[in-house]
């Protein structure tokens, strides 16, 4: 495999080289300063709510020249020292107490503001979880149902966030409202296809244009079941949303710090100084894992074996969020799903290595970020008996990965710019 202008390395770590930068690329403490405006002429409140909601608060602490003061809530082991803004942690991807004691004191914080006041909301993927506040009606046991049916219902992230805003007191702008009239800056890394910021963490402080209609549609078109207040809140309307041109958001502006498409750009640079080519194939990819995994698998074999569309040595590179409709009881992720299926569709074809990871650290609900795919990951599988599309079958893919000592553990990235996946394909 060439590699012109640095040490040779193994495929294997020119992958993880590649999601480090990715990661780097998107932490706050280099992409925040930037879309800092001035200091008010009076009060600024920051509040946020995500995986890297603590990771901008600290960066917004080192730079800002005034007083401040703030919350913010993030997932539990995701906290930084900060000094002036406290931080919170709650459970991720299913809501708990303390996620909902630290969004009432949220909406506490930005209440009765002035017009001199400036409200800086730091928002990221996870705080849909992480700022919860049931809508009139509801409990925190009736978002947690809903949270974990349409997790594992195959629902894409925007038909989630679609349900999740319209069973909420502050998603879908609310939250926004509230700062009224004190300017509101809303400071977005994306985790989601599209960059949408009604998507990332449901959109707190931005206006929103899906209805409760639409919340019920996606509903029956995944087969949930709803309990009666959650059904109430929505065929009564009462669950609507705020819209584009209410006066309450008049003074509010918006700046997308980091997205899927800037990691997806600085891992393409590292390919480029090993002297790899990369393609990058899209930040917002979409489906079922399994999925987006045989359609992946049919490039790579035919830029493998054929030399088309592409010529090797190269790296398909791609972003989004893919999705899993449980089927099994095994640990698993969107990501190491995607992995295992790819593996399956290849055969152990020669020549190919993989990596597929979630650039917030945590690949389901594990603390794990995804896995690396080598050549002979299914011929050192079957040698351990292990039947690989078994554990597919289960969603069991950490289990598998983490048998042949192939997991990739990062610990918390204090990021999240959605999934990354990288696939090498050198000269057979």
């Amino acid at each position: 495999m060439p590699n012109k202008n640095a040490e040779p390395v193994t495929p294997s770590a020119l992958l993880r080289q590649m999601f480090d930068a990715a990661v780097a690329a998107a932490q706050p403490a280099l992409c925040l300063p930037p879309h800092l405006p001035p200091p008010p002429k009076g009060r600024t409140i920051v509040i946020g709510a995500g995986k890297a909601s603590a990771a901008m608060a600290m960066a917004l602490e080192a730079h800002w020249p005034g007083p401040l003061e703030g919350l913010v809530v993030t997932r539990y082991g995701y906290q930084q020292p900060c000094q002036r803004i406290e931080i919170v942690q709650a459970a991720h991807p299913v809501p708990d107490a303390a996620g909902l004691a630290a969004s009432q004191r949220i909406a506490q914080l930005v209440t009765g503001l002035s017009p001199d006041d400036l409200v800086i909301a730091l928002i990221s993927g996870g705080g849909s979880s992480l700022l919860v506040a049931p809508g009139a009606g509801l409990t925190l046991a009736d978002k947690q149902a809903i949270n974990k049916a349409l997790l594992a219902s195959g629902a894409t992230i925007s038909e989630m966030n679609c349900v999740r805003r319209h069973l909420s007191s502050l998603k879908g702008g609310r939250l926004g409202a509230l700062c009224h009239p004190a300017r509101l800056l809303t400071l977005l890394i994306s985790d989601v296809p599209g960059d949408s910021p009604m998507d990332i963490a449901s959109g707190p402080t931005v206006a929103d244009t899906t209805s409760c209609a639409d919340a019920l549609a996606i509903l029956a078109r995944y087969h949930i079941d709803i309990a009666a207040p959650v059904r109430k809140l929505l065929e009564s309307g009462e669950g609507e949303t705020v819209k584009p041109g209410d006066v309450r958001l008049a003074n509010s502006s918006m700046a997308m710090i980091t997205a899927p498409q800037i990691a997806l750009e600085a891992a393409a640079d590292v390919a480029r100084a090993a002297g790899i080519t990369p393609y990058i194939l899209g930040d917002s990819l979409e489906g079922e894992a399994r999925d987006v995994a045989k359609t992946l698998a049919g490039i790579t074999r035919q830029v493998a074996m054929r030399g088309q569309p592409f010529k090797t040595p190269c790296v398909l590179l791609s972003g989004g969020e893919t999705t899993v409709t449980l089927r099994g009881s095994g640990r698993g992720g969107r990501n190491v799903e995607f992995l295992l299926a790819l593996a399956v569709a290849l055969n152990d074809q020669a020549g190919v290595f993989a990596l597929a990871g979630d650039t917030d650290g945590v690949d389901g609900a594990e603390e794990i970020a995804g896995a690396l795919l080598t050549p002979d990951t299914l011929a050192r599988a079957w040698a351990m008996g292990m039947n690989p599309r078994a554990y597919l079958d289960n969603n069991d893919a950490h289990s598998f990965f983490q048998a042949l000592g192939d997991s990739v553990v990062t610990g918390p990235t204090l990021t999240n710019v959605n999934d990354f996946r990288a696939i090498l394909i050198d000269a057979v």
